[in-house]
Parts: structure tokens; sequence; C-alpha cells
């Protein structure tokens, strides 16, 4: 089989945001891991406005460039690491609308979830786990849940609990398992 291909998509956008130092911490744990290569994907990096197709994104007829270029972005990847800080018991808006863009680039392929917040991001991960089913995004049962309390210095500096060490290596066991199961399914 062909080298896995998984994103480590920052899904929060907003000044100041936590997702970036956690999406790196992320690709330095899943360095060197055999088979697969790992990329960050930052939102911050794709300029989506607020969901403007006109055709719902099942029918697979993309008009708009930027929903185009996000689709290329999406498409080649096995498998995504959802990095999401949690606001108002769910996910951001940020991570949210770009999920809503496509479909058949999600399709078929696998996900885990690395959060953060005061109750360390698992609203923000039930209420993704559901959008994933939907959009026929296989999840895995392990996550990464890091507490604004106790993995960041004053609640700024990213510095995780080793516990999230083993975590990590679960959790990445597990969606490149699925991921490339998945995509003997896709081929």
């Amino acid at each position: 089989m062909t080298e896995l291909k998984v994103a480590v998509i920052v899904g929060s956008t907003r000044p100041g945001r936590h997702a970036p130092a956690v999406a790196e911490w992320i690709l330095g744990q899943a360095a060197g891991r055999s088979g697969v290569h790992y990329d960050i994907v930052d939102l911050a990096d794709h300029d989506l406005p607020l969901y403007d197709e006109a055709i719902p994104p099942s029918y697979g007829r993309y008009q708009n460039a930027h929903t185009k270029a996000w689709a290329a972005t999406i498409a080649p990847y096995d498998g995504f690491i959802f990095v999401s800080p949690e606001y108002n018991h769910s996910t951001s808006a940020a991570l949210k609308n770009p999920l809503d863009y496509l479909y058949a680039e999600w399709q078929n392929k696998a996900a885990a979830f690395a959060a953060y917040g005061s109750m360390s991001g698992a609203r923000a991960v039930k209420h993704l786990r559901l959008i994933c089913a939907e959009l026929h995004i296989a999840t895995v049962r392990q996550q990464l849940a890091f507490s604004l309390f106790t993995d960041f210095e004053n609640f700024t500096a990213f510095t995780p609990a080793a516990l999230h060490n083993d975590s990590a290596v679960t959790m990445f066991t597990e969606l490149e398992s699925w991921a490339g199961a998945l995509k003997t399914l896709r081929s």
C-alpha cells in the first residue's frame, strides 16, 4: 500500500489562538511514524467565507474558486486530526464552515480529534463526531483532550502533560489503521 497522508487541521482562526501550538506538538509526536506522512493544514491560510455555494456539496458541483481550492487541498488526504478549541460547548465556527463546504472529499476517510478548553474540549469533540458521521468520516475512539488549566501555562503557552504522549501514540495507531482500511475501500 502507498504511504498514508494525514492532515492535522488547525481549527481556529482567531488572534491569539492555541490551535497552531497544539498542531505543531502533534506533528512532533507523529515524526518518524512508518508508512504515513503528516501535514499541517491551517484554516487561516484558506480564505473561505461563510458557506456560499448555491448547490449542496453532495452534488459535487462546486462553483467558487475558493471551494475548488479547498477541495483540492483536502482530497489527497486519507485521514485527519481535527485540532479544535471549545467555544460555547461546541467546536469553532471556523472549523464547522470548512467541513460544510465539501462532501466527497471527506467520505470514507478516518479522523481523530485533539481538543482543548476548560472541559478539555470534550463537548467540541462530541459535536465534531456527529458532523463527521454525516460526512461519512470514520472517527477513532482515542482523542487528545487538553485542559486550559493544566496543559497551558498561564492560559497561554502550550505545555502538555506527559500523560498525553501515550494517548497520542494510541490515537495515531488507531487513525492510521482506519485510514489504511478505508483507503482500500476508496481504490
